[in-house]
Protein backbone atom coordinates (compact mmCIF):
# COMPACT_ATOMS: atom_id res chain seq x y z
CA UNK A 1 0.00 0.00 0.00
CA UNK A 2 1.15 3.84 -0.96
CA UNK A 3 1.94 6.03 1.60
CA UNK A 4 -0.72 8.85 2.03
CA UNK A 5 -0.42 11.70 -0.23
CA UNK A 6 -0.93 15.48 0.39
CA UNK A 7 -0.72 18.09 -2.06
CA UNK A 8 0.03 21.72 -1.34
CA UNK A 9 1.82 24.35 -3.61
CA UNK A 10 4.55 25.30 -0.91
CA UNK A 11 5.47 22.83 2.00
CA UNK A 12 7.67 24.23 4.69
CA UNK A 13 10.03 21.96 6.56
CA UNK A 14 10.29 23.62 10.32
CA UNK A 15 7.67 25.31 12.27
CA UNK A 16 10.66 28.00 13.75
CA UNK A 17 10.51 31.86 13.30
CA UNK A 18 11.42 31.08 9.47
CA UNK A 19 9.06 28.96 8.61
CA UNK A 20 6.18 30.25 10.59
CA UNK A 21 6.75 33.77 9.16
CA UNK A 22 6.37 32.53 5.51
CA UNK A 23 3.71 30.44 5.77
CA UNK A 24 1.63 33.38 7.65
CA UNK A 25 2.62 35.66 5.03
CA UNK A 26 2.33 33.09 1.74
CA UNK A 27 -1.42 32.18 3.50
CA UNK A 28 -2.09 36.20 4.01
CA UNK A 29 -1.67 36.13 0.16
CA UNK A 30 -3.71 33.03 -1.08
CA UNK A 31 -1.05 30.54 -1.18
CA UNK A 32 -2.09 26.86 0.02
CA UNK A 33 0.58 26.40 2.29
CA UNK A 34 1.46 23.38 4.37
CA UNK A 35 4.53 23.96 7.25
CA UNK A 36 5.62 20.23 9.01
CA UNK A 37 6.49 20.59 12.87
CA UNK A 38 8.50 17.71 14.03
CA UNK A 39 7.35 18.52 17.57
CA UNK A 40 3.49 18.76 19.18
CA UNK A 41 4.33 22.05 20.24
CA UNK A 42 6.38 25.18 20.70
CA UNK A 43 7.96 24.87 23.88
CA UNK A 44 11.64 24.30 23.87
CA UNK A 45 14.06 25.82 26.73
CA UNK A 46 16.83 28.02 25.33
CA UNK A 47 15.92 28.83 21.73
CA UNK A 48 17.23 32.54 20.68
CA UNK A 49 14.04 34.82 22.54
CA UNK A 50 15.08 37.92 21.18
CA UNK A 51 12.78 40.15 18.89
CA UNK A 52 14.71 42.85 17.34
CA UNK A 53 13.09 46.04 16.29
CA UNK A 54 13.29 45.45 12.92
CA UNK A 55 11.15 42.14 13.21
CA UNK A 56 8.51 44.27 15.93
CA UNK A 57 8.42 47.09 13.01
CA UNK A 58 7.03 43.54 10.43
CA UNK A 59 4.29 43.27 13.18
CA UNK A 60 3.53 46.63 13.27
CA UNK A 61 3.25 46.64 9.01
CA UNK A 62 0.89 43.78 9.94
CA UNK A 63 -1.07 45.49 12.37
CA UNK A 64 -0.23 42.72 14.92
CA UNK A 65 2.65 44.82 17.34
CA UNK A 66 0.44 45.75 20.28
CA UNK A 67 -1.41 42.44 20.11
CA UNK A 68 2.31 40.37 20.07
CA UNK A 69 3.67 43.29 23.22
CA UNK A 70 0.45 42.23 25.31
CA UNK A 71 2.49 38.67 25.81
CA UNK A 72 4.86 38.92 28.17
CA UNK A 73 8.32 39.85 27.88
CA UNK A 74 10.98 42.47 28.64
CA UNK A 75 12.61 45.23 26.90
CA UNK A 76 16.49 46.32 26.76
CA UNK A 77 16.78 49.98 25.26
CA UNK A 78 20.51 49.57 25.17
CA UNK A 79 23.08 47.61 25.35
CA UNK A 80 25.63 47.58 28.58
CA UNK A 81 28.63 45.35 29.21
CA UNK A 82 30.47 45.41 31.89
CA UNK A 83 34.62 44.83 31.26
CA UNK A 84 36.54 44.95 34.60
CA UNK A 85 35.61 47.21 36.52
CA UNK A 86 33.97 49.34 33.52
CA UNK A 87 30.32 49.59 32.47
CA UNK A 88 30.46 50.81 28.66
CA UNK A 89 27.30 51.30 26.88
CA UNK A 90 28.07 50.14 23.11
CA UNK A 91 24.71 50.08 21.98
CA UNK A 92 20.88 52.45 21.99
CA UNK A 93 18.16 51.38 20.58
CA UNK A 94 15.98 54.77 21.53
CA UNK A 95 17.17 56.44 18.02
CA UNK A 96 15.59 53.80 15.85
CA UNK A 97 13.44 55.28 13.14
CA UNK A 98 10.91 52.33 14.32
CA UNK A 99 7.90 51.70 16.40
CA UNK A 100 9.58 49.69 18.96
CA UNK A 101 12.43 51.21 19.93
CA UNK A 102 13.76 48.56 21.97
CA UNK A 103 15.13 44.60 22.01
CA UNK A 104 12.30 42.55 23.07
CA UNK A 105 12.53 39.58 25.33
CA UNK A 106 9.86 37.09 24.83
CA UNK A 107 10.08 33.13 25.21
CA UNK A 108 10.32 32.14 21.23
CA UNK A 109 7.34 29.37 22.04
CA UNK A 110 4.73 32.62 22.71
CA UNK A 111 6.03 34.68 19.10
CA UNK A 112 5.50 30.97 17.48
CA UNK A 113 2.60 30.39 19.16
CA UNK A 114 1.31 34.21 18.38
CA UNK A 115 2.22 33.32 14.66
CA UNK A 116 0.18 30.31 14.45
CA UNK A 117 -3.03 31.72 15.39
CA UNK A 118 -2.28 34.83 12.94
CA UNK A 119 -1.70 31.74 10.43
CA UNK A 120 -4.95 29.56 11.38
CA UNK A 121 -6.87 32.65 10.67
CA UNK A 122 -6.47 31.68 7.04
CA UNK A 123 -8.28 29.16 5.20
CA UNK A 124 -5.03 28.63 3.36
CA UNK A 125 -2.72 27.38 6.09
CA UNK A 126 -1.84 24.61 7.61
CA UNK A 127 0.37 23.18 10.16
CA UNK A 128 0.54 19.92 11.02
CA UNK A 129 2.50 19.01 14.08
CA UNK A 130 4.79 15.51 14.97
CA UNK A 131 5.35 15.58 11.55
CA UNK A 132 8.95 15.13 11.04
CA UNK A 133 10.47 15.56 7.50
CA UNK A 134 12.69 13.17 6.84
CA UNK A 135 13.79 13.33 3.16
CA UNK A 136 13.00 14.82 -0.55
CA UNK A 137 10.99 13.84 -3.25
CA UNK A 138 12.21 14.63 -6.53
CA UNK A 139 10.81 13.46 -10.48
CA UNK A 140 14.68 13.34 -12.32
CA UNK A 141 16.53 16.95 -10.90
CA UNK A 142 13.42 18.30 -9.69
CA UNK A 143 12.21 18.64 -5.58
CA UNK A 144 8.78 17.81 -6.00
CA UNK A 145 7.77 17.06 -2.32
CA UNK A 146 8.64 16.20 1.41
CA UNK A 147 8.59 12.29 2.89
CA UNK A 148 7.58 12.63 6.28
CA UNK A 149 6.98 10.68 9.55
CA UNK A 150 4.25 11.31 11.48
CA UNK A 151 2.64 9.01 14.93
CA UNK A 152 0.25 7.35 11.99
CA UNK A 153 2.76 6.63 9.77
CA UNK A 154 4.40 8.09 6.74
CA UNK A 155 3.48 10.73 4.79
CA UNK A 156 4.49 11.77 1.58
CA UNK A 157 3.31 16.24 0.67
CA UNK A 158 3.86 16.78 -2.74
CA UNK A 159 4.27 20.79 -3.55
CA UNK A 160 5.39 23.41 -6.15
CA UNK A 161 8.03 24.67 -3.86
CA UNK A 162 9.47 23.18 -0.90
CA UNK A 163 11.18 25.25 1.71
CA UNK A 164 13.70 24.00 4.34
CA UNK A 165 13.29 25.61 7.41
CA UNK A 166 14.46 22.78 9.53
CA UNK A 167 17.24 24.82 11.56
CA UNK A 168 21.05 24.45 11.41
CA UNK A 169 21.10 20.41 11.56
CA UNK A 170 18.63 20.64 8.90
CA UNK A 171 17.73 17.03 7.08
CA UNK A 172 16.51 18.47 4.11
CA UNK A 173 19.59 20.65 3.77
CA UNK A 174 21.73 17.68 4.14
CA UNK A 175 19.65 15.26 1.76
CA UNK A 176 19.93 18.05 -1.05
CA UNK A 177 23.78 17.93 -1.25
CA UNK A 178 24.37 21.71 -1.46
CA UNK A 179 27.70 22.69 -0.36
CA UNK A 180 28.41 24.29 3.12
CA UNK A 181 30.88 26.76 3.85
CA UNK A 182 31.88 26.57 7.84
CA UNK A 183 33.32 29.82 9.12
CA UNK A 184 34.12 28.36 12.23
CA UNK A 185 33.50 29.15 16.11
CA UNK A 186 35.53 29.42 18.78
CA UNK A 187 33.17 28.95 21.61
CA UNK A 188 30.35 27.44 22.85
CA UNK A 189 27.28 28.63 25.21
CA UNK A 190 26.01 26.76 28.47
CA UNK A 191 22.98 27.99 29.40
CA UNK A 192 21.14 28.29 32.78
CA UNK A 193 18.45 30.07 34.75
CA UNK A 194 17.91 31.20 38.18
CA UNK A 195 15.26 32.75 39.90
CA UNK A 196 14.85 36.55 39.63
CA UNK A 197 12.90 38.53 42.23
CA UNK A 198 11.32 42.23 41.42
CA UNK A 199 13.92 44.05 44.54
CA UNK A 200 16.59 42.99 42.01
CA UNK A 201 19.43 45.53 40.62
CA UNK A 202 19.36 46.05 36.95
CA UNK A 203 22.57 44.59 35.69
CA UNK A 204 24.87 44.45 32.48
CA UNK A 205 23.95 42.13 29.51
CA UNK A 206 27.44 40.36 29.61
CA UNK A 207 30.15 40.46 31.89
CA UNK A 208 33.95 40.10 30.90
CA UNK A 209 37.14 39.07 33.28
CA UNK A 210 40.13 37.30 32.61
CA UNK A 211 39.29 34.00 31.26
CA UNK A 212 35.61 34.11 31.64
CA UNK A 213 32.26 35.73 29.63
CA UNK A 214 28.82 35.58 31.38
CA UNK A 215 25.39 36.79 29.94
CA UNK A 216 22.27 37.87 32.47
CA UNK A 217 18.98 38.45 30.51
CA UNK A 218 15.90 39.57 32.18
CA UNK A 219 13.09 37.19 31.44
CA UNK A 220 10.74 38.51 34.20
CA UNK A 221 10.71 35.92 36.78
CA UNK A 222 13.96 34.34 36.05
CA UNK A 223 17.27 35.11 34.89
CA UNK A 224 18.80 33.18 31.59
CA UNK A 225 22.41 33.10 32.27
CA UNK A 226 24.74 32.06 29.58
CA UNK A 227 28.69 31.26 30.15
CA UNK A 228 30.77 31.53 27.34
CA UNK A 229 33.34 28.83 26.97
CA UNK A 230 36.18 27.68 24.50
CA UNK A 231 35.29 25.33 21.78
CA UNK A 232 34.42 21.86 22.91
CA UNK A 233 35.51 23.15 26.39
CA UNK A 234 32.46 21.07 28.34
CA UNK A 235 34.27 18.43 29.55
CA UNK A 236 37.18 20.45 30.94
CA UNK A 237 34.29 22.69 32.60
CA UNK A 238 32.78 19.56 34.38
CA UNK A 239 35.95 17.94 35.36
CA UNK A 240 36.84 21.31 37.35
CA UNK A 241 33.27 20.64 38.99
CA UNK A 242 29.52 22.36 39.77
CA UNK A 243 30.55 23.86 42.67
CA UNK A 244 33.65 25.90 40.71
CA UNK A 245 31.21 26.27 37.74
CA UNK A 246 29.07 27.95 40.30
CA UNK A 247 31.54 29.96 42.13
CA UNK A 248 32.39 31.51 38.85
CA UNK A 249 28.97 31.96 38.24
CA UNK A 250 28.85 33.97 41.69
CA UNK A 251 31.78 36.04 40.82
CA UNK A 252 30.23 37.55 37.84
CA UNK A 253 27.01 38.13 39.14
CA UNK A 254 27.36 38.19 43.25
CA UNK A 255 23.27 39.55 43.54
CA UNK A 256 22.71 36.15 43.18
CA UNK A 257 24.88 34.11 45.35
CA UNK A 258 21.96 33.12 47.27
CA UNK A 259 20.78 31.68 44.18
CA UNK A 260 23.64 29.36 42.71
CA UNK A 261 22.34 26.76 44.49
CA UNK A 262 19.55 26.40 42.13
CA UNK A 263 21.84 25.16 39.62
CA UNK A 264 21.65 21.31 41.26
CA UNK A 265 23.44 19.40 38.94
CA UNK A 266 24.96 19.10 35.38
CA UNK A 267 21.02 18.43 33.57
CA UNK A 268 20.43 22.27 34.31
CA UNK A 269 23.03 23.65 32.18
CA UNK A 270 22.13 23.33 28.56
CA UNK A 271 24.95 23.45 26.21
CA UNK A 272 24.77 25.16 22.63
CA UNK A 273 27.40 23.94 20.30
CA UNK A 274 27.91 27.44 18.35
CA UNK A 275 28.09 27.08 14.61
CA UNK A 276 28.87 29.80 11.74
CA UNK A 277 28.27 28.11 8.54
CA UNK A 278 26.72 29.07 4.92
CA UNK A 279 25.33 27.67 2.21
CA UNK A 280 27.02 28.52 -1.58
CA UNK A 281 24.01 28.14 -3.41
CA UNK A 282 20.71 28.29 -0.91
CA UNK A 283 18.29 26.43 -3.69
CA UNK A 284 17.70 23.61 -6.49
CA UNK A 285 14.84 23.46 -8.89
CA UNK A 286 12.00 22.91 -6.66
CA UNK A 287 14.29 23.82 -3.15
CA UNK A 288 14.93 26.79 -0.88
CA UNK A 289 17.17 27.18 2.36
CA UNK A 290 16.29 30.11 4.04
CA UNK A 291 17.08 30.93 7.97
CA UNK A 292 19.55 28.68 9.79
CA UNK A 293 19.34 25.90 7.32
CA UNK A 294 20.81 28.60 4.73
CA UNK A 295 23.20 30.37 7.33
CA UNK A 296 24.02 29.31 10.60
CA UNK A 297 24.28 32.13 13.03
CA UNK A 298 26.57 33.03 15.74
CA UNK A 299 25.05 33.84 19.02
CA UNK A 300 26.93 37.28 18.80
CA UNK A 301 24.19 39.86 18.36
CA UNK A 302 21.31 37.72 19.51
CA UNK A 303 20.62 38.48 15.31
CA UNK A 304 19.73 34.52 14.41
CA UNK A 305 16.28 34.80 14.59
CA UNK A 306 16.18 38.29 12.97
CA UNK A 307 17.92 36.83 10.01
CA UNK A 308 15.62 34.09 9.78
CA UNK A 309 12.67 36.19 10.01
CA UNK A 310 14.07 38.88 7.58
CA UNK A 311 14.55 35.98 5.08
CA UNK A 312 10.88 34.25 5.23
CA UNK A 313 9.72 38.18 4.54
CA UNK A 314 11.81 38.07 1.59
CA UNK A 315 10.80 34.82 0.22
CA UNK A 316 7.34 35.73 0.48
CA UNK A 317 8.03 39.16 -1.54
CA UNK A 318 9.61 37.69 -4.28
CA UNK A 319 7.72 33.78 -4.16
CA UNK A 320 3.99 34.77 -3.40
CA UNK A 321 3.16 35.67 -6.84
CA UNK A 322 4.76 32.84 -9.10
CA UNK A 323 3.43 30.27 -6.19
CA UNK A 324 0.13 31.66 -6.99
CA UNK A 325 0.41 31.13 -10.81
CA UNK A 326 2.14 28.08 -10.18
CA UNK A 327 4.83 28.37 -12.04
CA UNK A 328 8.22 28.94 -9.46
CA UNK A 329 11.11 28.99 -11.84
CA UNK A 330 15.07 28.30 -10.53
CA UNK A 331 15.36 32.09 -11.29
CA UNK A 332 12.53 32.72 -8.88
CA UNK A 333 15.04 30.84 -5.78
CA UNK A 334 17.95 32.36 -7.24
CA UNK A 335 16.13 36.29 -6.67
CA UNK A 336 15.63 35.29 -2.87
CA UNK A 337 19.31 34.48 -2.41
CA UNK A 338 20.46 37.57 -4.05
CA UNK A 339 18.42 39.45 -2.02
CA UNK A 340 19.34 37.84 1.50
CA UNK A 341 23.25 37.05 0.92
CA UNK A 342 24.35 40.41 0.96
CA UNK A 343 22.99 41.14 4.75
CA UNK A 344 23.99 37.35 6.03
CA UNK A 345 27.19 37.65 4.42
CA UNK A 346 27.92 41.00 6.53
CA UNK A 347 26.44 40.33 9.49
CA UNK A 348 28.56 37.04 9.53
CA UNK A 349 32.11 38.84 9.09
CA UNK A 350 30.78 40.94 11.15
CA UNK A 351 30.03 38.03 13.90
CA UNK A 352 33.32 36.55 13.08
CA UNK A 353 35.35 39.60 13.93
CA UNK A 354 33.85 40.01 17.30
CA UNK A 355 34.46 36.48 17.61
CA UNK A 356 38.26 36.13 16.33
CA UNK A 357 38.63 39.71 18.18
CA UNK A 358 36.51 39.98 21.27
CA UNK A 359 35.78 36.51 22.50
CA UNK A 360 38.42 34.32 22.12
CA UNK A 361 40.59 36.65 23.67
CA UNK A 362 38.00 37.40 26.86
CA UNK A 363 38.92 34.09 27.08
CA UNK A 364 41.78 33.35 28.01
CA UNK A 365 43.36 34.47 30.82
CA UNK A 366 46.13 36.32 29.94
CA UNK A 367 44.96 38.06 26.98
CA UNK A 368 42.37 40.53 28.39
CA UNK A 369 43.47 43.29 30.13
CA UNK A 370 40.39 44.57 32.14
CA UNK A 371 42.08 47.51 33.15
CA UNK A 372 42.67 49.30 30.09
CA UNK A 373 39.69 49.61 27.36
CA UNK A 374 40.00 48.83 23.60
CA UNK A 375 40.24 52.30 21.70
CA UNK A 376 36.45 51.29 19.95
CA UNK A 377 35.11 50.99 23.75
CA UNK A 378 37.06 54.39 24.82
CA UNK A 379 35.16 56.45 21.86
CA UNK A 380 32.17 54.56 22.12
CA UNK A 381 31.79 55.59 25.93
CA UNK A 382 33.13 59.46 25.09
CA UNK A 383 30.84 59.78 22.28
CA UNK A 384 27.33 59.08 22.94
CA UNK A 385 26.30 59.22 19.48
CA UNK A 386 28.54 56.52 18.14
CA UNK A 387 26.37 54.17 20.14
CA UNK A 388 23.99 54.15 17.25
CA UNK A 389 25.85 52.56 15.11
CA UNK A 390 25.91 49.35 16.64
CA UNK A 391 22.05 49.91 17.78
CA UNK A 392 20.91 50.49 14.04
CA UNK A 393 23.45 47.84 13.01
CA UNK A 394 21.93 45.04 15.78
CA UNK A 395 17.97 46.32 15.84
CA UNK A 396 17.73 46.56 11.97
CA UNK A 397 20.81 44.49 10.79
CA UNK A 398 22.05 45.44 7.07
CA UNK A 399 18.84 45.32 3.81
CA UNK A 400 15.89 44.95 6.76
CA UNK A 401 12.75 44.00 5.02
CA UNK A 402 8.93 45.49 4.51
CA UNK A 403 5.66 42.95 4.04
CA UNK A 404 5.13 43.70 0.14
CA UNK A 405 2.32 40.59 0.44
CA UNK A 406 -0.93 41.13 -0.52
CA UNK A 407 -3.29 40.37 2.04
CA UNK A 408 -6.33 37.88 1.13
CA UNK A 409 -8.94 37.88 3.73
CA UNK A 410 -8.91 35.80 7.12
CA UNK A 411 -11.59 33.79 7.98
CA UNK A 412 -12.22 35.58 10.98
Amino acid sequence: MADPTLTTQCCIAGGGPAGMMLGVLLARAGVEVTVLEKHADFLRDFRGDTIHPSTLELMHELGWLDELLALPHSKLQDLRFQIGEHVITVGDFRHLPTHARYLAFMPQWDLLDFIARKAAMYPSFQLLRRTEATGLVRDHAQVVGVRARTPEGPLEVRASLVVAADGRKSTLRQQSGLEVQNLGAPMDVLWFRVTRRPDDPNPPLGHFGRGEFFLLINRGDQWQCGRVIPKDGIAAVQARGLESFRAEFVKQAPFLADRAGEIQGWDDVKLLTVRVDRLRTWYQPGLLCIGDAAHAMSPVGGVGINLAVQDAVAAANLLAGPLLARHVTTEDLRRVQQRRELPTRLTQRAQVLIQNRVVAPALLEHALNPGRLPLPLQMLRRIPALRRIPARLVGLGVRPEHIHTPAAPPLH
